[in-house]
């Protein structure tokens, strides 16, 4: 395993106590490699510092594309390949083509997202996920840092950071 990494981490009982742990290890310029909970918590994103997330530019693009496609596709078939006038109506339909072209831009959009998430998180078949504990998927939260590269005192300070934070458990392993 030439990739592993030795990770120490801090599980809390409470999301409001990890907050502000994460603000407090903010404060002092600690890296914090990641932070698990089971649940989404208001206001975690903001206590990271993280930007708002791009995977709506995908969505728009793909939209874009299956829009393209199902206007594109239909006016081929009336106009070009099967050029049929039924009912005095014209060649080109364009009003009956929006609901067809609005499932589609939804189905590319929606389909388009899904892939892109999973590629960026490193998701899909055959993936093994990297678990630290068990609990975080169930009622624990935890910060976690990198400490593959530290020294013992910077490993010591950042356990004195769990004890003062109110970390229930301090925890280190390699994955």
């Amino acid at each position: 395993m030439a990739n592993s990494k030795n990770v120490l981490f801090g599980l809390y009982n409470d999301d409001d106590i990890l907050i502000d742990a994460i603000k407090t290890a903010r404060n002092q310029k600690l890296d914090i490699m990641d932070v698990f909970t089971p649940f989404p918590v208001h206001g975690l994103d903001p206590a990271l510092g993280l930007a708002e997330s791009r995977i709506h530019i995908a969505g728009f693009v793909f939209g874009l594309i299956g829009a393209i496609t199902a206007m594109g596709f239909m006016s081929w078939i009336s106009v070009s390949d099967w050029p049929i006038i039924y009912g005095g109506k014209p060649y080109w339909p364009v009003l009956s083509f929006i609901p067809i072209t609005f499932e589609l831009t939804v189905l590319f959009s929606a389909v388009g997202m899904v892939i892109v998430f999973f590629t960026i998180c490193g998701l899909g078949p055959g993936v093994t996920a990297k678990v630290l504990d068990p609990r975080i998927t169930d009622d624990m939260f935890c910060i976690a840092f990198d400490v593959s590269n530290m020294e013992e005192n910077e490993k010591a300070g950042l356990q004195k950071f769990f004890e003062e934070t109110g970390a229930s458990e301090i925890n280190q392993k390699s994955i």
